[in-house]
């Protein structure tokens, strides 16, 4: 941040023609006046602001033993608090939870990543991601109004199917 001090014009810099006029335009001491915005105006915001989905990561393979599958899935959510609830199986897993993302693709990407990534560190069984769900929240929220959403998640946590 570059100070100017009252009375003097800031020359260079970032401020370019219009800072230079805002200072000069103004007497030593004069305050500026407020500008208000009209009534219905709205802010629009950038249009790349992060949004927040709600993932369902699907993943399947080989039977594994139960205690072995549930210690990863719990290994996985103490690494990642963002995790919403795990339900398992001895030879299937869903991991639900909400991404903050810029769009559907970069939301499915990290999802897609999700397992892989943590395989080795939370000693997941090297199962398949054989489904992946991404939706925006109003998605979410309007489903789970009609019925239609998935069930609503069971404590938070890891629990079998």
């Amino acid at each position: 941040m570059r100070r100017v001090r009252p009375g003097t014009v800031s020359r260079g810099g970032t401020g370019g023609a219009r800072g230079a006029r805002s200072a000069v335009s103004r007497a030593v001491g004069e305050e500026r006046a407020l500008t208000s915005v009209a009534t219905g105006d709205r802010y629009e915001g950038p249009e790349d602001l992060p949004r927040l989905w709600h993932v369902t990561l699907s993943v399947s393979g080989e039977e594994a033993p139960l205690k072995e599958v549930r210690r990863g899935l719990e290994q996985l959510a103490h690494d990642h608090p963002f995790l919403l609830t795990s339900r398992y199986a001895n030879d299937h897993a869903e991991i639900r939870y909400w991404e903050e993302a810029r769009d559907l693709h970069d939301a499915a990407a990290v999802a897609l990543r999700l397992w892989g990534e943590h395989r080795q560190t939370a000693k997941l069984p090297p199962w398949e991601i054989v489904g992946l769900e991404v939706i925006d929240r109003e998605t979410y929220h309007l489903r789970v109004a009609e019925g239609f959403g998935p069930p609503p998640a069971s404590p938070v946590g890891v629990h079998p199917f």
